[in-house]
């Protein structure tokens, strides 16, 4: 019997981590050095590494490392978050962090994707929205977020906020398609079927 894993992904919940500040750059999401590593699985432990340094240096404390924040997987964002280079380490230097969805004014187009195909919801919202619900999670480290992709809104401290995500992108994680490897391998026999007609696969 074969079993299949449900990817539908409608709604994220969780406690926060906030960045404050424009223009976050994937360079600083995971430097460059850390994009030696053979797999993606230690990036979690390297996310904002510099910009955690640069603070812990000036006696001040990154959000990251804010122990409140520990286990926190909605992060809340500003503007154009995760510009700059395509790396996918952004992305998933995020995930294994433990961020589960990201809410902000607006993204970087790439990083938008990268986050897309590991199934990490990026969402946006009005900047005066976002500010408000920034300053609500930066009040309460135990407040809640819930991201509800299906009603298309964010909820946090009492208040709920109408979000936008790319249509296509809504569609693939409230279906659970945006894991496109997965949908390949459900294909595996009309795969088998193209690549037996491709000649340059078969010797001929």
């Amino acid at each position: 019997m074969t079993s299949t894993i449900d990817q539908r992904i409608a709604t994220v919940s969780g406690t926060t981590v906030v960045l404050s500040g424009n223009d976050i750059d994937t360079d600083r999401i995971i430097p460059a050095r850390f994009l030696k590593h053979l797999t993606f699985d230690a990036l979690g432990e390297h996310v904002f590494e510099d910009d955690r340094k640069q603070k812990h240096a000036n006696g001040e404390t990154h959000p990251f490392d804010v122990p409140e924040r520990s286990g926190a997987n909605v992060l809340l964002a500003a503007k154009n978050f995760g510009c700059g280079s395509s790396r996918e380490h952004a992305a998933q230097a995020l995930y294994r962090w433990g961020v589960r969805a990201v809410v902000g004014e607006s993204f970087g187009e790439i990083f938008r994707g990268n986050c897309g195909t590991i199934g990490l919801p990026c969402v946006t919202l009005s900047g005066e929205d976002a500010e408000e619900a920034r300053s609500i999670a930066l009040a309460d480290p135990e407040a809640v977020a819930d991201v509800d992709l299906g009603q298309g809104v964010l909820r946090i401290g009492g208040r709920e906020y109408a979000i936008e995500i790319q249509p296509s992108l809504r569609d693939a994680f409230l279906h659970g398609t945006w894991d496109t490897l997965t949908e390949l391998l459900k294909s595996s026999d009309q795969v088998g079927t193209v690549v037996a007609k491709l000649p340059y696969l078969n010797g001929f």
